[in-house]
């Protein structure tokens, strides 16, 4: 009876081996089919969408460009105390001024002489 029972045994191990590895098999083909299925629908989207923009890309070279940009720099100076005292002198911020309000100088000759200046002075 202990060869029959061993028998029968090993039956059922080699039975239960071969059901389980059947089973992973049948899952591995599950998987397989459903990452196929996927990139399939990931090719066509891809493939759809190309058409499109391969339309958008032709219209939008046959468009002429009808947008001027303008570009008109606003420059703006900050005025700090020591750049104005010590940097530049009052005919220097005047001629800026004018500059900048677009007008011409108000006088060509300084209104004070710098100190220092021997081109005055002969």
């Amino acid at each position: 009876m202990n060869g029959r029972a061993l028998a029968v045994v090993a039956g059922l191990a080699i039975a239960a081996g071969t059901g389980w590895l059947a089973r992973g098999w049948f899952e591995d083909a599950q998987r397989l089919t459903e990452e196929r299925a996927a990139r399939l629908v990931a090719d066509a989207a891809m493939a759809r969408e190309a058409g499109i923009a391969g339309v958008v890309e032709d219209r939008l070279a046959e468009l002429d460009a009808n947008e001027r940009v303008i570009d008109r720099g606003i420059i703006r100076e900050i005025q700090q105390p020591i750049y104005r005292n010590v940097c530049l002198g009052d005919n220097a911020v005047r001629l800026l001024n004018d500059a900048a309000a677009g007008r011409a100088p108000e006088s060509t000759e300084p209104q004070a002489q710098m100190p220092g200046d021997t081109a005055a002075t002969e």
